[in-house]
């Protein structure tokens, strides 16, 4: 069975073990109706249901593996295994309680990254799923034999993600494309203040690591630093690392 070496592998016992092998022929995407963690999704199928995906995704872009993808997991009803032995990989991602958000950015680019690993690994067709049988790509609402007899899942603004974003990137980018960036004017205020708080992040951790780089190079170099070159370096470090953390 395979495993997503860009998901943390958190294998569910006994079912990866006793669930019957499945050829993997679809992707569904879901939505777990709950904000959780994917430690969290992971111990809800452990403790609480015999019912599983193969992957849950939390707000982060966190990405959580249960299940080895050449083996049947039960969250999508009737395409779970087929009788020819096909069946589908699903993925769970984190969401308010009437899964009415959409997907963050963090959470999109960890679908799209899978989505074309599953290309690559399992061959599964870079369409959108024309029937319940037919292989590809979609989400849970699409067909009701996905959901036994229908779903709101994964709500109406993931259903739009994936149509205008994400199924468009997954064949863009395992066609060969470099990602692309989304235009700004597109974006929410959410998207936006994640993209502009992943930004700072970055820009801070690059200010401190050139200034414990200076400050080693300072104190390894052969002329003897001052002190107040030393309190200099120390100080701008220390106020960069209070910035950070927020101490």
């Amino acid at each position: 069975m395979a495993w997503y070496p860009g998901a943390r592998k958190m294998e569910l016992q006994p079912e990866s073990d006793s669930q019957p092998a499945i050829v993997p022929t679809q992707f569904i995407l879901h939505s777990i109706a709950a904000p959780w963690t994917v430690q969290r999704i992971y111990e809800y199928w452990r403790d609480s249901t015999n019912l599983e995906s193969h992957f849950g995704v939390a707000y982060d872009g966190d990405l959580g593996q249960f299940i080895g993808t050449q083996t049947r997991a039960d969250a999508n009803y009737s395409a779970n295994r087929r009788a020819d032995g096909t069946g589908a990989i699903s993925l769970e991602s984190a969401s308010n309680l009437d899964h009415t958000d959409p997907w963050t950015p963090q959470q999109i680019e960890a679908i799209i990254n899978l989505g074309v690993w599953l290309n690559k690994t399992h061959g599964i067709p870079l369409r959108v799923c024309q029937s319940w049988t037919d292989p590809g790509y979609g989400f849970h609402s699409m067909f009701p034999e996905w959901s036994g007899g229908g779903t709101a899942c994964p709500g109406d603004a993931r259903r739009a993600q994936f149509h205008d974003t994400v199924f468009p990137e997954i064949v863009r980018r395992a066609q060969g494309g470099a990602p692309s960036q989304k235009d700004v004017l597109d974006m929410t205020p959410d998207e936006l203040k994640a993209i502009v708080k992943q930004a700072v992040e970055e820009e801070r951790l690059t200010l401190i690591k050139d200034q414990m780089f200076w400050l080693g190079v300072l104190l390894d170099s052969g002329d003897a630093p001052g002190d107040a070159d030393v309190q200099y370096q120390v100080a701008q470090t220390r106020g960069l690392l209070k910035s950070f953390f927020g101490k």
